[in-house]
């Protein structure tokens, strides 16, 4: 009879488990400073969790100063852990673009370098196109002439961030809005109006 008891509980907690991650894909957008792209994702509904890191490069577990040195060939981005029945890829691509400049070549705003450049990094065939289709959207629906900068790249290892760069917006709520607005990121948005 225990043992019974023992097998239902276990299967039980197993099939929810299952279920639970069966509900969860992940994305991962390069957007420039990472501080500035999670507070979008984290308030969208459906998304689960975000996690920013460094992807991209050629050194393992990188440290943020040697992100930040340019010389890793990783970028800031972040991984948004989402529930594809609640928000689709396509929804998470458009914040992505609401929230970069993509005619930047030289990083995003004030961020300057390789390390802050944008890029969607897909996972499957399913996101590529789904990325390149949002990308001639942008272009069609904003009228867009100048050269579109972000890279659709394939995903590879990401690495998450230090404890202390995880939702900085909301733990250092006056330095992350002393920021971003000296950085001229809201500036230049308003200016891009992206649709």
């Amino acid at each position: 009879m225990i043992l019974r008891a023992i097998i239902f509980i276990i299967a039980f907690f197993t099939a929810s488990i299952s279920m639970a991650n069966e509900h969860k894909a992940e994305a991962i957008f390069a957007g420039g400073c990472f501080w500035c792209m999670q507070k979008p994702f984290d308030h969208t509904p459906g998304v689960i969790k975000t996690i920013v890191g460094y992807t991209g490069g050629h050194k393992d577990n990188p440290t943020y100063e040697e992100v930040s040195s340019g010389t890793t060939g990783h970028v800031e981005a972040i991984k948004v852990i989402y529930d594809p029945e609640k928000v689709s890829y396509s929804e998470l691509l458009n914040i992505f673009w609401k929230n970069i400049d993509p005619l930047d070549s030289g990083g995003q705003f004030c961020d300057r370098g390789s390390q802050y450049r944008s890029a969607i990094f897909y996972s499957n065939d399913s996101e590529k196109q789904a990325a390149e289709k949002s990308l001639r959207d942008l272009i069609s629906r904003n009228n867009i002439t100048g050269e579109i900068a972000t890279e659709i790249l394939p995903a590879g290892k990401f690495y998450p961030a230090e404890e202390y760069h995880q939702s900085y917006y909301k733990k250092n709520p006056l330095r992350y809005k002393f920021y971003r607005y000296s950085c001229g990121r809201d500036k230049r948005l308003k200016e891009l109006g992206i649709k």
